[in-house]
């Protein structure tokens, strides 16, 4: 049967492909010819076009497509205290491609204050209609990972247990403060967790000084803390991404590694988990999803190109995953964003529109 809330049979992760318009404000503001008022309004136009293109497809779940930013993690950060922004010496590396070379390290105390997505929220909410407007946000353990130790000041933090704690306590801010601000459906976007289940991944972990199996101990801790106290009526999802830029990744790997800590122990609504190639591995890590608590969203359409899927070979593999958790436990969606940096995937706004119709389309006939 259909879900008369978040997740919703027919849902999405969260960004979409940044039209012509807003890359045009962009560089206009970037060159000084419009400020940022004007380029904010750019954003509303294309937010609420944006909205209405989800309605449209028979979504019941609408985000601002991330229009508003140039990453999914790093403008984000750029809003907490304690965090700031430097040029690293190369970009983050994909399967044959980088990324600009950005890096984010903490250099205060940590906390969550008057972040400007809180008011990017509310804007989404005033638009959003009759649909659920949902928030995404990166998970607290990707302010850790990729830059580890490193990248935190051992003056500010000389112990980790201390900065794990705050860490918590920043995403226990944020998540009570998206709330005020209206927020009722929260997404927390982690590529961490599918790191740790990549061979490779895990020996660069290994050689850097860090335990990976710790380290996913670690970052369930730091969730379920910042998840304490979580008001009844919000929804949490937490999305596992192996990478998506330009239509690559960085991590491949079954969850089996991380299962039983991830769904067994980690208090989130609802996981949505990337399902739509091999890398992603077979479904018989879902064992582990607790009966009854929690959704497990398959993320079998990709938004790594526009070839549309069969709907009767995504209808089989929902079959099959469940084997391994309930039917009822589990929704539809695409892999992951279309677009979680702005330079977007390799596939056209059309194929993208495509992609979202056969997520409501399979939903509907199956459920």
């Amino acid at each position: 049967m259909q879900r008369q809330h978040a997740p919703y049979r027919a849902d999405v992760v969260g960004s979409f492909l940044r039209p012509d318009a807003i890359k045009e404000a962009r560089a206009k503001f970037a060159s000084g010819e419009i400020d940022a008022g004007q380029l904010r309004a750019v954003e509303n136009d294309a937010i609420r076009q944006v909205v209405e293109q989800q309605c449209a497809c028979g979504l019941h779940v609408v985000t601002d497509g991330e229009f508003r930013r140039a990453w999914w993690h790093f403008d984000f950060f750029d809003g907490l205290q304690g965090v700031e922004r430097y040029d690293s010496n190369q970009g983050i590396q994909f399967n044959g491609v980088q990324t600009k070379a950005h890096g984010v390290r903490v250099t205060g105390k940590l906390g969550f204050g008057d972040h400007p997505m809180l008011e990017d929220f509310r804007y989404l909410k005033s638009i959003s209609g009759n649909a659920q407007p949902k928030m995404t946000i990166p998970s607290p353990s990707v302010l850790h990972f990729r830059g580890g130790r490193k990248d935190i000041d051992a003056t500010v933090y000389p112990e980790l247990d201390a900065y794990f704690d705050d860490l918590a306590t920043t995403w226990r801010d944020a998540i009570h403060a998206f709330y005020e601000a209206g927020c009722r459906y929260l997404q927390l976007d982690d590529t961490v967790w599918a790191y740790l289940c990549s061979d490779d991944q895990r020996r660069q972990i290994k050689a850097r000084g860090d335990d990976a199996d710790q380290l996913a101990r670690t970052y369930a801790r730091v969730l379920n803390k910042a998840l304490e106290g979580k008001p009844d009526d919000l929804t949490i999802g937490l999305h596992v991404c192996r990478g998506n830029f330009r239509s690559t990744w960085i991590s491949e790997g079954g969850y089996e590694p991380v299962a039983e800590v991830l769904f067994g122990s980690v208090n989130v609504d609802a996981f949505f988990l990337e399902y739509d190639n091999d890398r992603s591995g077979d479904f018989a890590p879902l064992r582990f999803v607790r009966p009854g608590k929690q959704q497990v969203v398959l993320g079998l359409i990709t938004t790594k190109n526009g070839e549309l899927e069969n709907p009767e070979g995504v209808k089989a593999r929902l079959e099959e995953a469940a084997q391994y958790v309930a039917k009822e436990q589990i929704c539809l969606s695409p892999q992951c964003g279309f677009a979680s940096t702005e330079e977007g995937n390799t596939l056209t706004e059309t194929q993208q529109w495509d992609k979202v119709r056969l997520v409501t389309q399979i939903a509907d006939e199956v459920w």
